[in-house]
């Protein structure tokens, strides 16, 4: 029995504005931020959606609750979904980690690397799988809508793929994204998983936003 999820990126927060690496630093949704998590949760009023999971960072649990009030569902929170601890980049622009860890920013966006001081990679990956996967396994037959991160959405879906840990996820995902994934058996890994929408903000066409977009997030770290 399938299981279709909607994996969702947060809002733009202050630090996306800034375009600072936020990991598990947990700044706020930025004015913009707030008005495309309303316009994300207009995306889902009316859906059938069974339940709706979000990280607990601020910026993932502002944007959940905005689509907990269009659906009157109530926001599961998992520690989990968390985004990956980034550890010596929190808070730094790329400029600075380039001008900081030069050999490391360049091998950095070719392979998947432990950071300074953060969450090792083979913890990270067992850690977004391993969530979503239960996830999954709670809600046979389910629709489901989970508000986490551009590192462990990209992580999962690249697992979903079949592309091994070591490749930086080929994916991006800009703020309030909506992403639609259908997973059949989720034990030990999905008998198939069909991606029907990837990246998609057409929610979002009406924002004025002066042609600003985000770049954070595009990978791990929420960048």
């Amino acid at each position: 029995m399938s299981v279709r999820l909607y994996l969702v990126r947060h809002a733009e927060s202050t630090w996306n504005a800034e375009g600072r690496v936020q990991g598990q630093a947990d700044p706020p949704l930025s004015e913009q931020g707030l008005a495309q998590a309303a316009r994300l949760a207009e995306r889902f009023r009316g859906e059938p959606i069974d339940a709706l999971y979000s990280s607990p960072l601020e910026r993932a649990r502002q944007t959940a609750d905005r689509i907990a009030e269009a659906t009157a569902l109530v926001t599961r929170i998992d520690d989990r979904l968390k985004e990956h601890d980034v550890g010596l980049f929190t808070g730094l622009v790329w400029r600075e980690i380039v001008e900081q860890f030069p050999e490391f920013s360049q091998a950095w966006m070719e392979r998947a690397m432990d950071m300074p001081g953060g969450e090792k990679q083979a913890a990270f990956h067992m850690r977004a799988t391993g969530v979503m996967q239960d996830i999954v396994a709670r809600h046979p037959g389910g629709r489901i809508v989970v508000v986490s991160h551009g590192g462990i959405l990209g992580r999962y879906l690249a697992h979903l793929l079949g592309l091994t840990p070591e490749q930086p996820p080929p994916f991006h995902f800009d703020n309030a994204s909506v992403s639609v994934v259908e997973v059949g058996d989720p034990l030990p890994t999905p008998r198939y998983a069909r991606v029907h929408r990837l990246n998609d903000v057409s929610h979002l066409i009406a924002l004025s936003d002066n042609g600003r977009r985000s770049t954070g997030g595009a990978g791990e770290g929420d960048r």
